[in-house]
């Protein structure tokens, strides 16, 4: 399985349990390993056999800008869920980053990460 990794991607969003995180949101950052066969895209030289990363970056903005939610792992999921709507991903491994969560601590990152694949 061949990988294409698209790191970084930073929205706006208003995920978290606690009322400040709801009313003033955050930023969060995005990290997706794509499992993919590159091999039919490489061949025929062709963007439809392979998956678009400029068009995915997008879409993972509009999750994390999109519909809040408590948990990190519920946004985690969604942003699988969208990577895996794309024909070509056969598995993926998504991590958020929440750097501004609400600790009271010095720490320098949260972070969930999963893994999915087609059923």
């Amino acid at each position: 399985m061949d990988r294409i990794t698209l790191r970084g991607v930073r929205a706006q969003g208003f995920h978290g349990v606690l009322p400040s995180e709801r009313a003033e949101g955050q930023t969060f950052v995005v990290d997706v390993e794509l499992g993919v066969d590159t091999r039919p895209a490489a061949e025929a030289d062709a963007l439809e056999l392979t998956v678009d990363y400029g068009v995915l970056a997008e879409q993972i903005v509009a999750v994390v800008a999109g519909e809040p939610c408590d948990l990190l792992e519920t946004l985690a999921q969604r942003l699988a869920d969208q990577c895996l709507t794309h024909p070509a991903v056969r598995e993926v491994t998504v991590t958020v980053h929440k750097p501004h969560a609400p600790i009271t601590v010095p720490f320098e990152d949260v972070t969930i990460s999963i893994e999915r694949s087609r059923a």
